[in-house]
């Protein structure tokens, strides 16, 4: 059940996401370790809706007694027979590889089984790139789609970690049709602090943008939240910036703080979410337990677009 109460009035993007890929071919996507009712019945609604082709990755008996209990009916899935998550998660990650599935989709196990896979250093899914995690927010009392990263992979990320955080970030948005999405460094304060290395890392990755080593997006920190995303409170501070109080991307100090603040935003002020990870060779969707279906599906639906992304990202989405 989706836990946003009637009260709140969201845009509908997480829907519009969903529209953008009707147009797609589903994206054969490996589920790993799909063993609870939650998580097949979320791959049965992102079949059904043409979003995936899902290959059931675990321990056979385990996922036919989950579909029992959920009542769906698995028979036109491949499934992969292996003995545990942990060897499902390498199975999974070996399917990438080997060509066989485009997407990983997390099912019941932890996330930490998954990624150690995912990031082995001879047998995962590693570029160049650090691999981080965004979250999508539809928030009803603000006028745009935001991204919240990272709130779920890098626990306390440096500055060449933020780097790439935020390029990852920036590259989904334009994914997802934002040509130059505004960035918002985000830290207590909106003044460098040489005690506070937030405010620290958010100059110097505008100064990073400055010179080419971030492309593609406007960069502004250190900003606190407030006017990060509100004109108001931006205004109040005497803050004159292109990103200020119009943020798209919101870049937090590190995962607790992030993690936090997307809980927030669902659980109190009624904002529908979507998750995914970027950086790796193939987008995986990681979603909570406590995450509803159509959050799972939303999730879905933005990683089809991302393994889609050598077709036209469409017109941008809340612009």
């Amino acid at each position: 059940m989706d836990r946003r109460s009637d009260a709140y009035s969201t845009h509908g993007w997480r829907q519009a996401f969903i529209d953008r890929c009707k147009d797609l071919a589903p994206v054969e996507t490996a589920v790993v370790h799909p063993c609870d009712a939650a998580t097949l019945e979320a791959v049965m609604e992102a079949a059904r809706l043409g979003l995936i082709l899902p290959v059931l990755v675990g321990p056979e008996g385990k996922i036919r007694a989950a579909a029992a209990a959920a009542g769906a009916d698995i028979s036109p899935f491949r499934l992969v027979n292996t003995p545990h998550s942990h060897a499902a998660a390498a199975r999974a990650v070996a399917l990438v590889r080997a060509g066989e599935v485009r997407m990983l989709m997390k099912g019941a196990l932890h996330t930490d089984e998954l990624m150690r896979e995912v990031l082995a250093r001879d047998t995962g899914l590693r570029t160049a790139r650090k691999v981080s995690h965004v979250y999508l927010m539809d928030v009803p009392r603000y006028p745009r789609p935001l991204m919240i990263t990272d709130a779920a992979i890098n626990i306390a990320p440096d500055l060449d970690d933020k780097k790439d955080i935020v390029q990852n970030a920036v590259d989904l948005a334009h994914v997802l049709g934002m040509d130059e999405p505004r960035v918002a460094i985000l830290s207590a304060v909106e003044t460098v602090n040489s005690r506070l290395q937030s405010t620290v890392d958010a100059a110097a990755l505008c100064k990073m943008s400055d010179r080419g080593q971030i492309t593609g997006a406007l960069l502004d920190g250190p900003l606190g939240f407030d006017n990060a995303v509100s004109p108001a409170a931006a205004a109040d501070k005497g803050i004159a910036s292109t990103v200020a109080g119009r943020a798209d991307i919101l870049v937090v100090p590190d995962l607790v703080s992030g993690n936090l603040l997307a809980k927030q935003l669902t659980f109190l002020a009624g904002a529908d979410a979507a998750g995914v990870v970027v950086g790796a060779r193939t987008p995986i969707v990681l979603t909570s337990r406590a995450d509803s279906e159509p959050a799972r599906i939303a999730s879905c639906a933005v990683a089809v677009l991302m393994a889609q992304a050598t077709i036209s990202a469409g017109p941008a989405i809340g612009a």
